[in-house]
């Protein structure tokens, strides 16, 4: 049994390993330097972790209400302006190669527009809402000339629709109580259901681009996934500005939107 312990002004770490050859590499040394790295890592990421708290909003528990996948929404129950910089950002990501775009999520248009003033080659949109796809139409309206196209319906019931994507732009929310549980609360990062399906339609140098609710990096279980899917990952830190009472309740004043590549 291997024992190694912590201490902090503000918490104590106790590690017990209980099999012997849990965390073996060849030599004693190695195995010391990795339990080492672990806990030093851990301490690290408990100190900024005290710090970041202090920077997030109370917010509300409104995600946590009735269904909303037919729901007849207000903006801000779609998206709250302050998010703006965070979907420029990741319209940028998307569309920095012409190419044919895949955007989940139509919401409000606001993510639409800038994708196409980024002049795509053909841009896909995937909305289940039927008040908002009433709202794409006339946005449609004024995009004549575009080769935009709709798929009507959850991306999980249309992914057979999908073809070949040289970007992936992924804006949803949770739409019942249940995705919730199982997609924020229980996972590293909402859009982790949706990597397989992203990595599956993106021609290689492909992008993908989301947006997490960690501030100002990445966890090593975050970055594992990732690369799990994707060949590489920039992060963008975008500042924000979210008020008290936002919407949601997992929001600090900055949000990091990743780029990964096929």
């Amino acid at each position: 049994m291997t024992r190694r312990l912590r201490r902090h002004r503000d918490f104590e770490i106790s590690l017990q390993i209980r099999r012997d050859e849990f965390i073996r590499p060849p030599r004693d040394a190695q195995r010391n330097w990795l339990l080492n790295r672990a806990l030093t890592e851990f301490v690290w990421d408990l100190e900024n972790l005290d710090a970041l708290a202090k920077r997030f909003v109370a917010g509300s528990d409104e995600h946590r209400l009735a269904d909303r996948t037919q729901a007849e929404l207000g903006d801000d129950e779609i998206m709250e302006d302050w998010q703006t910089p965070i979907m420029q950002a990741m319209a940028d990501a998307v569309t920095d190669q012409v190419g044919d775009v895949l955007e989940i999520g139509f919401g409000r248009g606001v993510a639409s527009e800038m994708i196409q003033a980024g002049a795509p080659r053909s841009h896909t949109i995937v909305e289940c809402n039927d008040a908002i796809v009433r709202r794409f139409h006339d946005w449609r309206e004024r995009h004549s000339a575009a080769d935009i196209r709709l798929i009507h319906g959850k991306w999980q019931d249309t992914v057979d629709q999908f073809q070949q994507y040289d970007g992936v732009f992924f804006h949803t929310y949770p739409l019942t109580e249940q995705e919730f549980v199982d997609y924020v609360a229980s996972s590293v990062t909402f859009a982790e259901h949706f990597f397989s399906a992203a990595a599956e339609h993106l021609r290689p140098g492909g992008v993908f681009t989301y947006l997490t609710n960690e501030p100002d990096s990445l966890s090593r279980e975050h970055q594992r996934l990732v690369l799990r899917y994707f060949r590489s990952f920039s992060l963008q830190k975008v500042s924000v500005s979210p008020p008290t009472d936002s919407r949601d309740d997992l929001w600090a004043d900055s949000m990091v939107v990743i780029k990964a590549v096929k």
